[in-house]
């Protein structure tokens, strides 16, 4: 990492066969998207407008739009990820609307969307206080937002206890854990880190909380 606001390097380009070999690795994670679809329901019972940053084959997304009261959007910058999420979502039978675009310039009017989540790519993005500030404006006053993330000081240890419980097989698993290893911890953050690009981002509230291998950064307009 060059500094705290800025990475020289984007992660690995999630297109073509490498987006397809994600979406296959990650639908073995159908049931944590599950509960956290469940989770992010909860606070805006009433319905309301969501946005999915970077939601990759959209699983997130498309069990957030079964609830049916909630007008979904996802936005990827992989034009190949917002291909899948649409053909998932069309497969499910549900309605969401993905797009292509970049998290730190969203196609989005100010005050757009009632809740927004981002998981699992927070890291990977090369202008993450922009980023950060595009999520506050976007999102309407008293909006929440959810970062999901990997920690960047999480042991080995833990990041096979997970990648063992994926049910991967042996050539999957072993492409995973080296993508842990020299891609994705090199990419995440502490929590002291990501503390500090939140500083100035004018978020009312913050909250981060941490779990085996990451942690959640809870945000409040």
């Amino acid at each position: 990492m060059t500094t705290a606001t800025q990475k020289a390097y984007i992660g690995m380009g999630m297109e073509g066969s490498i987006a397809r070999w994600y979406e296959k690795t990650t639908r073995r994670d159908m049931g944590e998207f599950e509960k956290l679809a469940g989770r992010l329901r909860a606070l805006l019972p009433e319905g309301g407008d969501v946005l999915e940053v970077a939601p990759g084959p959209g699983f997130l997304s498309v069990e957030l739009a079964r609830a049916g009261n909630l007008r979904v959007t996802g936005l990827d910058i992989s034009k190949t990820f917002v291909e899948i999420a649409g053909k998932n979502a069309g497969e499910a039978g549900v309605r969401a609307d993905f797009r292509q675009g970049n998290a730190a310039a969203m196609p989005f009017a100010d005050a757009s969307f009632d809740l927004l989540v981002c998981r699992a790519a927070f890291k990977n993005f090369a202008e993450p206080v922009k980023a950060l500030k595009e999520m506050r404006r976007v999102l309407r006053p008293g909006g929440k937002g959810l970062i999901i993330d990997l920690r960047s000081d999480v042991s080995m240890a833990e990041i096979n206890r997970y990648i063992a419980g994926l049910g991967l097989g042996f050539w999957s698993r072993w492409m995973t854990r080296l993508t842990f290893r020299f891609m994705l911890l090199r990419r995440a953050y502490t929590v002291a880190e990501f503390e500090k690009l939140l500083m100035g981002v004018g978020f009312a509230r913050t909250e981060i909380q941490t779990n085996a291998i990451g942690m959640e950064i809870g945000m409040e307009k």
